[in-house]
């Protein structure tokens, strides 16, 4: 293990103080590389934490820039960041906060066609990121370069913790979630929301699992699942337990290599070739023009009161199937979302139920807003 400079003796003072921590357990973290995936909610406190915390090495991987709707929960980031490569952003931040942490960055998806070569140089992976493909991913990737995957997820007011490590006897993801949820079953962040301070709590509950794993204190949530409902504040813990039969780490697994993700999680790459599409300036010209449609809007009742085009009618997408005879039959049916692939979806469903004129807003209310009306608030 690495020697402690002088200046790092002062820098970590109050951890060589702890006596269950001290100068090996500092040492150690010295010693460490941690790999976290996004810098986004999650990750910008777990990187934070752990460069403060003295980490050896951090490895970052992010492809997306810093955008305005960010700045609500991602602290790694400010107003003098928006538009810059969040990797860029972030490697300034981090090196300022403690400049004796060695950085890497991957500035590109996580997907699997690099996510072995990335993830083995490091002992600790960390799923920051908020999709159900690199949840999958992710943790496959763990099980196989026998590497704890320390699992993190956030939506509105609730969070969860845990760690998956069956090379240290404890399930994996797939033991706990051995499909995933149909696709739109479960809203992401940007379409569900979360509080502001919630990734900060979950994500500073990661970098401490890590820290545990790293220097052997105390008892990390392995084979554990620990819930957070932060409008109680309420902490449940639930064991988990280890499938036998589990494709990846059971008995006799059947996933031995990457797979294809997102055709695993049912997401397909654009809307489906059947559904008729029409740009944001097509829709404004027949607004224009008088063109008698039906402007059906598939986003959740809290999206609209962000933004709304005029005259737009809400039926969520969960709530379409059973609410179709609200529609006209006789008009034509023009349907947006958020940025098109709910809406796609819809388009698909009401062909399914027999609707024939119906089309699909590409790019949806943000490029509404970007291209036709740029007063229009974003999120």
């Amino acid at each position: 293990m690495p020697d402690l400079q002088p200046d790092e003796l002062s820098r970590y003072a109050r951890h060589l103080a702890i006596p269950e921590f001290g100068i090996e357990g500092q040492r150690k973290l010295r010693a460490a590389r941690v790999l976290c995936i996004g810098v986004g909610g999650l990750g910008s406190p777990i990187s934070m934490y752990l460069a403060a915390a003295g980490i050896g090495g951090l490895g970052l991987v992010d492809p997306d820039v810093v955008e305005i709707t960010n700045l609500q929960r991602q602290i790694l980031f400010g107003q003098k960041d928006l538009g810059r490569k969040k990797l860029d952003a972030a490697r300034d931040r981090l090196a300022d906060i403690n400049p004796h942490v060695d950085i890497q960055v991957y500035p590109e998806l996580f997907n699997a066609a690099n996510a072995l070569k990335i993830a083995a140089d490091y002992d600790v992976i960390i799923d920051g990121t908020d999709n159900f493909p690199t949840r999958y991913l992710s943790n496959d990737v763990a099980v196989w370069l026998r590497k704890p995957n320390v699992y993190g997820s956030i939506l509105r007011f609730d969070g969860q913790v845990g760690v998956f490590a069956p090379h240290l006897g404890a399930p994996c993801y797939r033991c706990m979630c051995p499909q995933p949820p149909p696709p739109g079953m479960v809203p992401s962040c940007a379409e569900g929301g979360v509080l502001g301070v919630l990734p900060g709590l979950i994500g500073t509950m990661q970098a401490l699992e890590a820290i545990k794993l790293i220097t052997g204190i105390g008892q990390p949530l392995l084979g554990k699942l620990m819930h957070v409902d932060t409008l109680s504040m309420r902490f449940r813990t639930l064991t988990l337990r280890r499938d036998p039969t589990c494709p990846v780490c059971g008995e006799n697994p059947t996933i031995t290599e990457p797979i294809d993700y997102q055709s695993f999680c049912g997401i397909t790459a654009g809307p489906l070739p059947t559904v008729p599409t029409m740009t944001v300036h097509e829709l404004k010209e027949l607004r224009e023009s008088g063109d008698n449609h039906f402007l059906l809007d598939v986003r959740e009742p809290h999206e609209q009161t962000i933004s709304r085009i005029d005259g737009a009618v809400l039926i969520p997408l969960g709530e379409l199937e059973n609410r179709t005879n609200e529609l006209p039959r006789d008009k034509r049916i023009l349907v947006h979302c958020k940025s098109g692939g709910r809406s796609a979806r819809a388009v698909s469903l009401l062909r399914d139920e027999g609707f024939e004129n119906v089309w699909n807003i590409s790019g949806g209310i943000i490029a509404w807003a970007r291209e036709i009306d740029p007063s229009m608030a974003e999120y």
